[in-house]
């Protein structure tokens, strides 16, 4: 797995005009492909009249799933600019649409690939971006009597707190970076006298 990704920090749409024509860059942050082809669909919903709607998205932290579409436009002067614009700023799990609206002037195959990278580019600045960091998944089962103070220690030491459940024992969640896991495992057994058990789950990604 990839250690970190980064993707738009929220959905969002930036306008810009170039020579008359109207580009209207919408972003998404996409779990998966569906999602993606179903935020593509929705705006080309919206933009029922647009000259064109080309799209990229790039899906998976280790960018296995890439698309592009010109919608239109001479070939590799749209969606390909898209996609490398979300490449070149790492991005991952990301759709991005811009729609067009002609405006009576021809930009050129250069003028083009300027646009529409430019759009994302522009968009991505915008709205945002955020890094998710990969994490390992780890529960730690404490009694009652010690539980809050170690939420406490644990806050306090910027661990990231997932969850907790009250049972017979209380339960907490926690996220650990795979190098701190044996450092925490030794911090937890002299914060507790060594009453609490960790156990180490899968892995996830997580906002740093």
């Amino acid at each position: 797995m990839q250690e970190q990704y980064r993707t738009v920090a929220r959905a969002g749409v930036h306008e810009t005009e170039i020579n008359r024509s109207r580009f209207i860059c919408a972003l998404a942050p996409a779990a998966t492909e569906q999602e993606a082809q179903d935020f593509v669909a929705r705006i080309r919903r919206e933009h029922p009249t647009a000259t064109h709607n080309c799209f990229a998205y790039v899906i998976g932290a280790d960018a296995s799933v890439q698309k592009a579409s010109d919608d239109g436009e001479p070939g590799g002067t749209a969606g390909v600019p898209m996609l490398q614009m979300l490449m070149r700023r790492e991005m991952r799990y990301v759709a991005a649409v811009v729609t067009r609206y002609y405006g009576g002037v021809k930009l050129g195959a250069g003028g083009l690939i300027r646009a529409y990278g430019g759009a994302v580019g522009e968009a991505l600045d915008e709205l945002g971006t955020i890094t998710r960091q990969r994490f390992r998944l780890a529960t730690v089962t404490v009694d009652h009597q010690r539980a809050g103070r170690l939420q406490n220690d644990l806050r306090a030491t910027g661990r990231a707190v997932r969850e907790v459940r009250y049972q017979e024992a209380v339960i907490i969640e926690i996220g650990l970076p795979d190098a701190d896991v044996e450092d925490f495992r030794r911090w937890l057994a002299d914060t507790t006298a060594g009453e609490a058990l960790l156990e180490l789950g899968g892995e996830a990604y997580g906002d740093t």
